[in-house]
């Protein structure tokens, strides 16, 4: 590819002017902010194919490596419980375990016979406490939308309901908007003050400013770099690739991509950067703040959707220099998992191995317990 790395841009002192401006240096501010962000979001997009390549190819496989083996265990301990040999207060250590166990892996896998061993050790009902679960969930979704979703909601599917929230969600917000265009129409049909009138003619007059501006940025670029104008087939070829970088930076009415290809394709240079007047950098920066509040908003809607897809909270707080290793360690501590718990089915086919594990869990409960009162 023959497109080359724009140049910084940036005002800096000279021998005439040894002190930056005001707007020069809130016109500096903007410009490193705006960079530090499109490198954030660079090292975002470059990062999410990779951690989905490994996420995919060894944690996934290793996670339902886990899920077997637990399942594994929960049928074991089961058939353990009703061995002799056991006290009574191991064997209710072990319906409490068990109960847990068989409790998360049939919320995972919606397992049948995961149900039966739960409802067996909980003296509960699997399918009627996710059931109450969800109706306590659809209440507090509408005591927190105030929306009334239904009676006739599948209060088996959590998606479902979600959806249906999101759905009525859209229709108030749809219903809102249109009493607001309706109420705007109204206002607009009276007869507007002079200091409406003043601040609408300033707000047109600053929109028309704005493309003004970045129209005739695009119009100096693409006179001078036209490859239909160019007779050398190679030259043409990196025109071509320059006027697409343009004609993008047009579009999505990007200034400093304009201004750091007219620097990077020597049409302006540093002393016109630097005589760039108070006033049209006041007008520049008004556009770049939009321009950084626009990165903004990619970047969370980027990590949001990362977020959603890998099953993270949306109130973690994540880097991508340190995602990959993150997933590294949650590997290692799978597969340390899984080493484990085929050791314990092993070990635990010895009744004096069971009693002794189950001393040294009421053992660490304890310990857990006390440390939580020490808070």
């Amino acid at each position: 590819m023959l497109e080359t790395q724009t140049k910084v841009l940036s005002i800096v002192p000279c021998k005439d002017y040894p002190h930056l401006s005001k707007e020069q240096k809130v016109f500096n501010t903007l410009i490193k902010k705006i960079d530090d962000k499109r490198n954030h979001l660079a090292a975002w997009q470059e990062i999410i194919p990779a951690y989905q390549k490994q996420f995919t190819n060894d944690y996934l496989p290793l996670v339902e490596a886990s899920l077997k083996v637990q399942i594994e265990l929960v049928h074991f301990l089961d058939r353990a419980s009703d061995k002799k040999g056991l006290t009574s207060n191991e064997r209710r250590m072990l319906h409490g375990l068990i109960s847990r166990m068989a409790g998360d892996l049939a919320e995972e896998r919606n397992d049948e016979e995961l149900k039966k061993i739960y409802n067996k050790h909980s003296g509960s009902d699997f399918d009627e406490e996710k059931s109450a679960s969800l109706e306590n969930m659809k209440s507090m979704l509408e005591d927190l939308i105030g929306i009334d979703l239904g009676d006739d909601l599948d209060m088996s599917n959590p998606e479902e309901i979600l959806k249906r929230a999101q759905a009525r969600t859209h229709e108030r917000q749809t219903q809102f908007e249109a009493e607001r265009l309706e109420y705007e129409e109204r206002q607009a049909k009276r007869k507007k003050t002079s200091k409406q009138i003043a601040k609408e003619s300033r707000q047109q007059a600053e929109a028309e400013q704005t493309s003004q501006s970045i129209r005739e940025l695009y119009r100096k670029l693409v006179s001078a770099l036209h490859p239909d104008r160019e007779p050398d087939p190679q030259e043409r070829e990196r025109k071509t690739l320059l006027m697409q970088r343009i004609n993008q930076a047009y579009d999505k009415k990007n200034l400093l991509l304009l201004l750091e290809l007219q620097l990077e394709l020597e049409h302006i240079d540093q002393t016109t950067i630097n005589n760039i007047t108070s006033n049209r950098l006041k007008h520049y920066s008004k556009i770049l703040k939009e321009q950084l509040d626009e990165l903004g908003r990619e970047i969370f809607v980027t990590e949001d959707m990362f977020k959603s897809q890998f099953g993270f909270s949306p109130f973690d707080r994540l880097k991508p220099a340190t995602l990959m290793r993150n997933l590294a360690t949650d590997i290692v501590s799978v597969q340390h998992e899984i080493r484990g718990l085929k050791n314990d089915l092993l070990a635990l086919k010895d009744i004096k191995n069971l009693k002794s594990w189950l001393k040294d869990m009421r053992r660490r409960q304890k310990m857990d317990y006390f440390d939580d009162c020490s808070f």
